[in-house]
């Protein structure tokens, strides 16, 4: 029975995604892992302005160069991510440097929504 392909799995909203979560998913894939990326499914609001599926494939077209190294995936929104002992896989987090840490999707949304609010006025 030939073994299936592991991935290294990042769990967020990326709303939007931004260069913190290329470095964030970088950290495996420099080390020559997969990455899955799995979109949590939740709500549009103000800290959520894309549906999942916008998500999902803005994504795909951002790490469109990365091929069959990354899957992208919608997964059900969750409250905690729980495990057993022994269950086969670790749980790594990556401390980002200060230029990367200071980059912020809220920071993000809210020039984005600066834009369109100048283009409402200015009939852009």
């Amino acid at each position: 029975m030939k073994a299936s392909m592991k991935y290294s799995m990042f769990i967020g909203r990326w709303q939007p995604w931004h260069d913190g979560h290329r470095w964030l998913i970088d950290q495996r894939l420099n080390e020559g892992k997969n990455v899955l990326v799995c979109v949590r499914e939740v709500s549009k609001d103000d800290s959520n302005p894309y549906d999942p599926q916008e998500v999902k494939s803005n994504i795909e077209d951002r790490l469109s160069d990365l091929g069959n190294r990354v899957k992208v995936i919608i997964i059900p929104d969750i409250e905690s991510v729980n495990y057993g002992r022994g269950v086969g896989y670790e749980i790594i987090e990556h401390v980002p440097p200060e230029d990367i840490s200071e980059i912020s999707a809220t920071k993000i949304r809210n020039i984005e929504k600066q834009r369109e609010w100048l283009r409402m006025k200015h009939g852009a």
